[in-house]
């Protein structure tokens, strides 16, 4: 990782995103959202959503899940408040501010832990894949949607180039799976159970991690 990310730089450039975030970013990332909501739903019905950003997967949910979610920008938050409102979501148990790196959360609350392309985007993502295993429940599921950089190539270049710019602008384009895989390898209450191609363009991924009890 060659650009540096801060929490504040983070929310500062979500909050620029609120206004046009659902209109760039909506129809391409539709059915990995909804493929994150259905595995979700799979596990159990409470569910932490981290980085809800404008809660534009919240609609999707079913009435009988119920539904945490944070992010780190105040006016993407807004939108999604206003979200809930809109379409009266009663499942919808709390839209806060939250740190995907620090979660102000207790152990073992959640049946599924879910973060639709977040994990790429916050500063530390090793940090917030513990708060996410911190938060689920033994039998639980961390489930992500996730940017897969190349490993080598035109493309694993073009993306290492970006990495300045895009930092900038809250996400990274240089960002391997074996990220994942490496911080797996370092504990042993988690397994990877799930990693398939979602559009679009196959540079993303449903991954899922379930949660195991540990003597």
């Amino acid at each position: 990782m060659t650009a540096v990310m801060t929490t504040d730089g983070v929310a500062t450039a979500y909050d620029r995103w609120a206004p046009f975030y659902d209109l760039v970013f909506g129809a391409v990332f539709r059915q990995g959202r909804l493929a994150a909501i259905r595995a979700a739903e799979h596990v159990g019905a409470r569910i932490l959503e981290v980085g809800v950003g404008t809660g534009i997967s919240l609609p999707h949910y079913g009435a009988g899940s119920r539904i945490t979610g944070i992010d780190i920008s105040e006016d993407m938050l807004a939108k999604a408040r206003d979200r809930v409102e809109r379409y009266g979501l009663r499942n919808i148990e709390a839209i806060r501010v939250g740190d995907a790196e620090a979660l102000d959360i207790a152990t073992a609350s959640y049946d599924a832990v879910v973060a639709q392309y977040v994990v790429s985007a916050v500063p530390n993502p090793m940090h917030a894949l513990d708060e996410f295993a911190r938060v689920c429940r033994p039998g639980g599921e961390i489930i992500i949607t996730t940017r897969v950089s190349a490993e080598d190539g035109m493309r694993g270049a073009i993306e290492k180039g970006l990495m300045p710019i895009t930092s900038r602008l809250g996400f990274r384009t240089q960002f391997p799976f074996s990220l994942y895989t490496d911080w797996i390898a370092t504990r042993r209450d988690v397994e990877l159970i799930e990693n398939r191609p979602i559009p679009p363009f196959g540079h993303f991924s449903l991954v899922r991690i379930a949660k195991r009890e540990v003597a």
